[in-house]
């Protein structure tokens, strides 16, 4: 690891702590040469899932598109932050998990409908409007019915 101040190219480790429940390793440097400190991050690399769309194109799995997602369907209702971050790690281990390289977007679409299901209905409903592409309003008003 490179100092971040003179370029060289030993450190030592300070002290590691773990983070993301396990899931990553934060480690702060001290420079052997200029004493700088600084911090670095560890984390697992996932095997690089694809995503195939329902036009059959392919393209890389990408978290922050999934929570800009989970986000938009949550805005201004009253959900603690740490809830949509946990229904977002959720859903990306569990893909990691069940599937080896490729996952179709709709197997993507349902499991975060079933976590938004429990989390908000109205959330559920919003993300359910854009995922299934409602054309009119009884589609809109069938899919509110079917939550009673």
């Amino acid at each position: 690891m490179r100092c971040p101040v003179c370029g060289f190219q030993d450190d030592k480790v300070i002290d590691s702590r773990v983070i993301k429940e396990g899931f990553g390793v934060r480690r702060r440097r001290e420079c052997l040469a200029c004493s700088h400190r600084f911090s670095t991050y560890e984390s697992i690399i996932q095997s690089e899932l694809k995503v195939v769309k329902r036009n059959n194109e392919r393209e890389d799995f990408d978290a922050d598109k999934l929570r800009r997602g989970i986000e938009n369907a949550c805005y201004k209702r009253p959900i603690d932050p740490e809830e949509i971050n946990r229904v977002i790690d959720d859903v990306s281990q569990s893909l990691q998990r069940d599937f080896d390289r490729e996952v179709a977007s709709s197997e993507i679409g349902n499991r975060v409908m079933t976590a938004l299901k429990q989390l908000d209905q109205v959330a559920y409903v919003r993300f359910a409007s854009v995922y299934r592409k409602f054309h009119d309003v009884e589609e809109f008003i069938n899919e509110i019915r079917s939550l009673k």
